[in-house]
């Protein structure tokens, strides 16, 4: 089974199943491709000097620390994130060696909404902010196509056949009996 599906009772599905939103790995890979081009740089002042492999290795530490502090470190922070939505509750986790998680059943969210600036609409992500139960609202910041998950969160939140929300079935018109000449 793939995750999030080893996490699912029998009757539930997944409705959507979302990472954050790429804007959060920008720094990182602007941070890559700059590590990389001062790293060529400095090579290329160091090959004349007569100390040239320790100054080749010590680049190539500084390099690598670098990459994997500010690039690879954020990137499977990104990758190990999850929101995911059901037909029974909102998941989201988050986390490699410290994972950490939380789960609301749908039943308990009250309200849900979603806030994005400019730089968020033209990206195309937002905030996410659930009302539950619990004390203070939960945000979860740069989700993609926020709307979209807006509108498919608020529509199972009112589709579940379990909440307190009850669809009038149509009731046939009875005829009145025949009466007799």
């Amino acid at each position: 089974m793939a995750y999030p599906d080893d996490l699912l009772s029998e009757s539930e599905r997944v409705v959507i199943h979302k990472h954050p939103h790429w804007k959060m790995l920008l720094v990182p890979y602007i941070v890559l491709v700059v590590t990389i081009g001062v790293g060529i740089w400095l090579a290329i002042l160091a090959q004349d000097l007569s100390w040239s492999t320790l100054a080749f290795i010590l680049i190539g530490a500084v390099g690598l620390i670098l990459i994997v502090w500010l690039f690879l470190a954020p990137f499977v922070r990104w990758r190990t994130t999850h929101f995911i939505v059901t037909t029974d509750r909102v998941m989201a986790r988050e986390g490699v060696i410290k994972r950490t998680g939380i789960d609301i059943p749908l039943s308990r969210i009250s309200s849900v909404r979603f806030e994005h600036g400019l730089i968020d609409r033209i990206v195309g992500c937002g905030t996410l902010i659930i009302e539950s139960s619990s004390d203070e609202p939960l945000e979860f910041d740069d989700i993609p196509q926020v709307e979209r998950v807006h509108s498919l969160l608020y529509r199972e939140i009112n589709d579940n056949p379990d909440d307190d929300f009850i669809q009038q079935q149509p009731t046939q018109q009875q005829q009145p009996p025949a009466q007799g000449r």
